[in-house]
């Protein structure tokens, strides 16, 4: 259900479609109190999500800071969050003492994680993804939380089951999503110990028209590299909508933790994929290895429950994508290798 008017134009128009609240959005930072503070904000996701924070507060009048937590490496995400009057503090979180300097805030959004190098720097990816978040429960234990995790926990599962549900057992296979899984577990124990509220979010594939797994897949087929088959079906769901979705969780933060998929409602098999981003660019899609009967998918009914469908369908965002690289708008190089079943990222 697109309820834009035709697909982004540009990067702001892009980055404005993505920091705008919904309604929903608007009502559940009307009803939390206090000063939202979003560590690991500095990422494909955080910037926008910052914003709309910033957007929605004001829309429903509501005063209060909202502040970017991350070491902000690109000087441009920086700028751009200041001149949407989000407060930036520079940080890199595994220094000493780095915690202690931060601000006093009864909202917290907990972004900050590893996942790509992570086979490679398994301590790194340890140290950020479990020890990390010990140390932030423990200074905002008071806290109401937003614990970003992954549906990666899950493990693989049948194309044909519907995707995993949150009460499913995780299996997470390889170090990020072993790493991923402790990082909840981490926060689970403050909820229990401490009485501390939380909101988890398993994330399948947020996609906006510079990164995400139909990007990876379209600049494939206009560039005629082959599109690997091993993990043949997927899920996905517009950033923008992931962005609401996660914001307005922060209203029904929990103690035990609500914990929520947060994805598209279809599951999208990438051989058709492939084959309408061939009609669009007039390029017959090439394709290696086999198709399997399991690959990571999400059931995301709880979510559409709570929040109702996404804003921008599957259909609505594969043409977005189409006609942005069409147009051979910016991208971020950022690829998600998706099509990986070991864990290996």
């Amino acid at each position: 259900m697109d309820t834009f008017s035709g697909a982004p134009d540009s990067v702001d128009e892009l980055e404005e479609r993505l920091s705008r609240p919904s309604p929903g959005v608007i009502e559940a930072l009307s009803a939390v109190e206090g000063d939202i503070l979003l560590l690991g904000a500095g990422g494909k996701m955080g910037p926008s999500l910052a914003v709309m924070a910033r957007r929605a507060s004001e829309m429903a009048g509501v005063k209060r800071r909202i502040t970017a937590i991350s070491r902000f490496g690109d000087v441009a995400v920086r700028n751009c969050l200041t001149r949407n009057n989000v407060e930036v503090l520079p940080r890199d979180l595994l220094l000493p003492d780095a915690i202690d300097t931060l601000p006093e805030a009864p909202n917290l959004i907990y972004m900050a994680g590893v996942k790509f190098g992570t086979t490679h720097h398994r301590g790194l990816t340890w140290a950020m993804n479990t020890w990390l978040p010990g140390r932030v429960c423990d200074r905002y234990h008071s806290a109401r939380a937003v614990v970003f995790s992954t549906g990666n926990v899950y493990g693989l599962t049948p194309v044909d089951g519907g995707g995993s549900r949150e009460e499913d057992m995780p299996a997470p296979v390889g170090e990020y999503a072993m790493s991923a899984l402790g990082r909840e577990r981490i926060f689970e124990y403050f909820a229990h110990a401490r009485g501390m509220e939380q909101s988890i979010i398993r994330l399948n594939y947020a996609c906006d028209l510079r990164y995400g797994v139909l990007v990876d897949i379209a600049r494939k087929v206009l560039d005629g590299t082959p599109i690997p088959l091993s993990m043949g079906y997927l899920n996905t769901i517009w950033q923008g909508d992931a962005n609401a979705m996660i914001l307005t969780s922060l209203a029904h933060a929990a103690d035990p933790p609500l914990v929520l998929n947060v994805t598209g409602t279809q599951v999208i098999r990438v051989r058709e994929a492939a084959a309408y981003f061939g009609t669009k660019f007039e390029r017959d899609p090439v394709f290696e290895g086999e198709e399997a009967d399991d690959a990571l998918l999400s059931n995301s009914s709880r979510a559409a429950e709570m929040f109702g469908p996404p804003q921008v369908d599957e259909e609505t965002l594969m043409a977005w994508i189409a006609e942005w690289l069409l147009k051979d708008k910016p991208l971020l190089n950022k690829p998600t290798h998706f099509e990986s079943r070991d864990g290996r990222f």
